[in-house]
């Protein structure tokens, strides 16, 4: 249900101000399908379904170590044939693998069932540790929230950094996670009062991105030590302080990519960069490719 909840959160409707998507949940056998919390869940949709979907997501199941019918490893097939993205988070996987899809590729799945999937599927190359891996028309992602992670993903590559931004805001989430299957917050939820000062010095942080930002100066603003405050953002949000930053940082440059005409020059110094160069470098290795072309793939139409 986690799954099933994940999705549809995702690509459901977010309201007039965020475009919706065309979304269906099908099965091979429509009607009632159970779920781990006792709550069946109607579906209206069969197989034929997906012959018309330009993405595809096989959600975890109980049954995962039992391949699916053969109906369903033709649909996911042909899918990926006609050129369909095919996807799966979680024990998901699975189905990917056992429809031969995954054979020669990288992919993930829930900690807990890594060594499974690879005793399984030999021809798989199995990376335990990623919250996703995308390999172009197949997407993998990892268990449970991790979800999250890979749908969001997928709206960021296919819609840009906007659209994504503008979805996770929309479910208080962060839109981008770096690091593996430890995964973490991006805004730590404040349990104490140094949680609390913690988020405030975050939040200030995002609002002052054009700044060089020392950790000094952020344990200061925490009334915090170097060392103590370190070790607590570590504890609270799974990542370092400049790992957090730099992941802030080239998230606002997409959105500024996209949906502003300002030079790459401009974009560099408001998102905290010294100059172009150092943007370009550190987007090229982050993203995959320089932010000129980012933009041009990303251009806004009116």
């Amino acid at each position: 249900m986690l799954a099933v909840g994940i999705v549809t959160e995702v690509f459901g409707p977010h309201g007039a101000a965020l475009p919706g998507f065309d979304f269906a949940l099908c099965a091979d056998r429509p009607g009632p399908v159970p779920t781990d919390c006792g709550v069946p869940l109607s579906i209206a949709h069969g197989l034929d379904r997906l012959a018309e979907a330009d993405l595809l997501i096989a959600l975890p199941g109980a049954a995962f170590r039992t391949p699916p019918a053969p109906a369903v490893l033709d649909a996911l097939r042909a899918a990926h044939e006609r050129g369909a993205v095919v996807a799966a988070h979680c024990v998901g996987t699975f189905a990917l693998a056992a429809a031969g899809l995954l054979d020669g590729r990288r992919a993930t799945t829930h900690w807990r069932f890594a060594e499974l999937l690879a005793g399984r599927h030999p021809d798989v190359t199995v990376e335990p540790d990623a919250l996703y891996i995308d390999e172009g028309s197949i997407v993998t992602g990892a268990g449970a929230a991790a979800g999250f992670d890979l749908c969001l993903h997928l709206l960021r590559r296919e819609h840009g950094a906007a659209l994504a931004n503008g979805v996770s805001r929309d479910m208080v989430l962060p839109s981008h996670r770096d690091g593996g299957q430890a995964q973490y917050l991006a805004a730590p939820v404040p349990e104490n009062g140094q949680d609390e000062r913690l988020a405030e010095v975050l939040g200030w942080a995002r609002e002052h991105l054009h700044e060089p930002l020392p950790v000094t100066e952020l344990a200061r603003r925490a009334m915090m030590s170097k060392r103590s405050f370190a070790r607590r953002f570590t504890a609270a949000t799974g990542t370092t302080p400049h790992a957090w930053l730099r992941s802030l940082r080239l998230s606002r440059a997409e959105e500024l990519l996209e949906t502003t005409d300002l030079p790459v020059e401009e974009i560099a110094r408001q998102v905290g960069y010294g100059s172009a160069a150092v943007l370009r470098e550190q987007f090229v290795r982050r993203r995959g490719v320089p932010p000129r072309a980012y933009r041009r793939a990303f251009t806004r139409t009116t």
